[in-house]
């Protein structure tokens, strides 16, 4: 077993990834009535729906340290081996986590086959339109559009999928690298920056801090990106992907 990369950089994931609601109720929708759910690559416990009955499985000790004291049971359990039986769940689920794993099939066909209804998954689609913090972390996309799956490699594992648009809102309390679309100044922050892990993974960050704040300073940075001002909530490429 290899040291999980949250052993590392996830301490303070349990303050600065605070699940959003308008996020929880689609992931909710999205296991349907399934009222036992795994919780794959479960972190600090994001999105669980405490009002189902949930087992979380993560790598991380320094995760699961972080998990609430009243939140449901945790194991520690690799994706591509979970230690439970065929079908011992109604529903397994993974909150933007696939990207971290080493063999991605063997993962997705463990979930497949530990849940007897349902499979649902908040990932990012590496196909989709590129946003603003691109441009100045190039990087970022190169790292993200190679570990993230495309949806048509989920479904050639996982068989034919409804696939829904997670739009993220202006104020997200959910601090992954989409979160801040409308607030720019939070990726000049070090310590929101550590709670993204495609951050960790660059080598120099120096020159798109610093082209970053002079454009926010000088407005530049409005005059291009000044119409996500007026957006409410804003399409980045999160999406649901649940089995049918």
């Amino acid at each position: 077993m290899t040291i999980p990369l949250y052993d590392s950089i996830g301490l303070g994931y349990s303050k600065l990834r605070v699940p959003d609601p308008r996020i929880a109720r689609r992931l909710l929708a999205g296991l349907g009535s399934a009222t036992s759910v795994l919780n794959v690559g479960a972190g600090c416990g994001s999105y669980e729906p405490h009002e189902r009955k949930l087992v979380a499985a993560e790598l991380s000790r320094t995760m699961i340290a972080q998990r609430p004291k009243s939140g449901a049971p945790a194991v520690q359990a690799n994706s591509e081996r979970l230690p439970f039986r065929t079908n011992a769940f109604e529903a397994s689920m993974a909150v933007l986590t696939l990207h971290h794993w080493n063999d991605l099939e063997a993962g997705l066909r463990e979930m497949q086959r530990v849940a007897s209804e349902r499979v649902a998954i908040l990932t990012w689609d590496p196909q989709a339109p590129n946003f603003w913090l691109y441009q100045y972390f190039p990087e970022l996309l190169e790292i993200d559009q190679r570990i993230f799956p495309t949806l048509d490699s989920l479904q050639q594992v996982l068989g034919p999928c409804q696939v829904q648009v997670v739009p993220i809102p202006f104020d997200c309390s959910d601090g992954f690298l989409g979160a801040y679309w409308r607030r720019p100044s939070a990726y000049l922050d070090a310590g929101i920056r550590a709670a993204i892990s495609t951050f960790s993974k660059i080598g120099k960050l120096r020159s798109g801090l610093t082209q970053l704040q002079a454009d926010l300073e000088s407005g530049a940075w409005e005059q291009q990106f000044g119409s996500l001002l007026a957006m409410k909530e804003f399409d980045i490429g999160y999406r649901l992907v649940c089995t049918q």
